[in-house]
Order: C-alpha cells, then structure tokens, then sequence
C-alpha cells in the first residue's frame, strides 16, 4: 500500500498517469466523441424527409438545415476552446456543451409541424450547433492531454468519431423509417447520456494553473491565440503558428468531402439508384465502417513512420478514389468505392489532427484543436453548399469531381511544405515506439 501512495503521489507530482486510469480515460472520452457523432449523423439518411417537415422543400432546405450546423461549429469551436484553456479544464464544460446539445435537439423535434418559420427552424439548429461543437471539441482535446502519443490519442478519437458516424447512418436510415423526427429525439438521449459520462472523467490539460501558460511559455505562444473568439481564434492561431496551416488545410479538404457525401452523396444515391433512407444508411456505413475501424491502427501507425506518408499519399489517392464513386455505374460498385474511400480516410484522418496536437504548444491544445474543428467545418460548410451548387448546375459527375479533385490538388501542391513541416515537428522518419 505504501509503494502505490508513492507512486501515485509522484505520478500526481510530475504530473503522470497511470496506464489503467489513461486507459478509462480515453475510453470514456471516446464514448463522449461517439455519443456526439452518432447524434449528429442519425439525420443524415433522410436529410431530406426532415427538412421538409419544416417547411423546407427542395434541395434547398437540407442544404441549409446541414450548412447552419456547420457555420455554428465553424464560429463557436473557437470559443469553446478559448474558455476551456483559459480555465485550465474540460469536463464540466463538455458536460455543458452536451446537455445544451440535447436540449437543442429535443427542441428542434418539439417544433416540428407546428408551423414555424423555417428561418426559425435554422435559428434553433444554429443553437444547437454551437453547443454540439463544444462537446465534440474538448472531448477531443482532453484525449490529447492523455500520454501515450498523439498518433494513439488522436486515433482513439477517430475511432470514436468513425464508429459514431458508421452506426449513425445505417440507424439513422432505421429510425426516420418510423417517423421523420424520431432520430432528433434520439439525438437528444445520446447528448444527455454524453453529458453525464464525460462528469466521469478527470481534467489532466498540461500547463494547467488557473487558466496560465505551460512552464516557459510565452505570452505569444500560449496566450494570444486563446484571446479571440470563433474564426479569430483560427486567425489568431495561424498567425502565431504559421505552420498549422497545412494540417488546418487538410481538416478542410477533408470535411469538405465529408460535407460533400452527407449532402450531395446523400441526394445522388437516392435518386441515381432509387435508395430509401435504410439503404442510403447502409451506403454510406460502407464508408464509415473501414473509417472508423481503421482509425487506431493507422494512428499507431503515423507515431512509428511520421505524419507525412499517411497525410500526404492517403489524401492523393482518397480524392482520385473520391471520384471513382461518382462514376460506378452500379450499388455493388458504389459501395465497393465507398469500403476504399473509408479506409484511406482512416489513414490520414488520426495523423492530420496528431500533427496539430504535435505542433501545438502544452497551453495551447484547446485552441490548437478547436482551430482544427473550426477549419473542418467551414470545409463541410463548403462542401455542403458547392457540392449542392455544382450538383444543381452541371450534375452529380461534375460534383464528385470538384470534391474529389480538390482533396487531390491539395495532396499535390502542399507536399514540398508538408515535407518541411514533418521534418521540423520530428514526424518523417520511422521511430522505434511511441511517444
């Protein structure tokens, strides 16, 4: 008993964890991560049938129901991050951001057929938006102040956010089956459930003392970002690390594609191949699935060999893949596509996010994260919005090409930098074990 009282009061010292406690930790903040993704992607399925349950017809109405969600995460991921920094904690405000969530949720499925104004209807899904965005981002950063590695950490979190989206899509599609605002009202349950589990988990964010800097930070590094709110806090962050860029870059081109197949894919599986909403789940799982899967493996994986291998080649060839989706001419095919685009977005996804918590500094991690989150939803904002626009003009073919093409040309003309940055974080050469 007494050599566990110093261990433990010398782990508490040096600010350690033990492998135990980091291991319910990271469970129970991937559960938090789940609970969050699964809410979200339950509406996915039939996008359509919700919106216009609100009033919303057209290709319109979705687009904008999933492009406002997404502009509240874009502008408030900052925030969240800035406060939880500030503070030196996470828990509690994941527990906040969760429950806030869930009443969002329920509130938009209580008003359903009542005849509000879709315009209201937005208003309440930019709320609930701007809560689900501080849940999903600070579970996130608080599995980055976990040890054991980044690439572990960050492919910790992508399972979670793989297996939330791939259980999401296929249940989703069962749920709208029975009405069409039943998974509003499961989303509730699950951002209530998330609300009281993350309660379970200790706060360990490095530098932690009231809201300072780590040790030898300076006010620079640790502080200025963390001083502005929402897009200013991505503007903040780069300024003072120019360097996030190309990780913050490829978070867009990522989501773009994610916002791109949660809309326009969404559309074009149920008219090309006259899919209802359980089908179109199932699709779309076949994505998801190897995605999520993959995730840990392939964040093990990007500690050992670096981040540029899986970020720079993975995001080459998912776009080309990306493409090749647009033009199988039939279901096995489609989601034959879709099983390889899920397994290279597994690839980079854990090493692009593990690049910026390597990258960030101790103090910095929340703002660092909700950079990475607020460039990840402006790219599934875009996709969302140019992926409907081109859609609507030139055809679901010449869609699938400007959002697989342009993960492509990113992959293409960033990889000098990328190179560059891997060498200078110490992420390009094989390494003998973790972190």
């Amino acid at each position: 008993m007494t050599g566990a009282s110093d261990a433990e009061t010398t782990a508490a010292a040096g600010g350690g964890e033990f492998p135990g406690s980091t291991r319910r930790d990271r469970a129970a903040l991937a559960l938090v991560v789940y609970a969050v993704l699964l809410a979200q992607t339950l509406v996915y399925p039939g996008i359509d049938l919700l919106t216009a349950a609100f009033g919303g017809d057209g290709v319109a109405g979705p687009t904008l129901f999933l492009a406002v969600e997404f502009a509240a995460f874009a502008l408030f991921a900052g925030p969240w991050g800035t406060l939880s920094d500030r503070l030196g904690e996470r828990r509690r405000l994941v527990a906040l951001a969760a429950g806030g969530g869930a009443v969002g949720y329920l509130a938009l499925g209580s008003v359903a057929g009542v005849g509000l104004p879709f315009w209201a209807v937005l208003g309440l899904r930019a709320l609930q938006g701007a809560m689900t965005v501080g849940a999903l981002s600070l579970a996130i950063s608080a599995l980055a102040d976990r040890a054991g590695g980044n690439g572990r950490n960050m492919g910790v979190a992508g399972i979670a956010i793989g297996l939330g989206t791939a259980t999401g899509a296929p249940l989703g599609g069962q749920l709208f089956e029975v009405g069409a605002t039943v998974p509003l009202y499961a989303a509730a349950g699950l951002l209530a459930v998330a609300a009281v589990g993350s309660l379970s988990v200790p706060d360990r964010p490095p530098g932690a003392g009231g809201g300072g800097a780590a040790d030898g930070a300076t006010e620079t590094d640790a502080t200025a970002g963390r001083r502005h709110g929402g897009l200013a806090t991505l503007v903040a962050g780069l300024r003072d690390r120019r360097e996030l860029a190309i990780p913050y870059a490829f978070a867009f081109a990522d989501r773009l594609v994610a916002g791109f197949f949660a809309l326009v894919g969404t559309l074009y599986f149920r008219e090309a191949f006259g899919l209802g909403p359980g089908a179109t789940g199932l699709m779309l799982a076949a994505f998801f699935a190897p995605f999520a899967l993959l995730q840990y493996p392939f964040g093990l994986l990007s500690d050992r060999i670096g981040r540029v291998i899986p970020v720079a080649a993975g995001s080459a060839v998912f776009g080309l893949v990306v493409i090749a989706v647009g033009f199988a001419p039939s279901v096995p095919a489609v989601a034959a596509t879709m099983v390889l685009v899920g397994v290279l977005g597994a690839l980079m996804a854990p090493a692009t996010l593990a690049l910026v918590v390597d990258l960030a500094g101790d103090g910095e991690r929340g703002a660092a994260v909700a950079g990475f989150n607020a460039a990840g939803s402006l790219g599934f904002l875009a996709g969302s919005l140019v992926g409907g626009a081109v859609a609507a003009t030139f055809g679901y073919t010449a869609a699938f090409v400007v959002a697989g093409g342009s993960e492509f040309l990113l992959a293409v003309a960033t990889l000098p930098a990328l190179v560059r940055l891997g060498r200078r974080s110490g992420r390009t050469a094989v390494f003998s074990g973790g972190d």
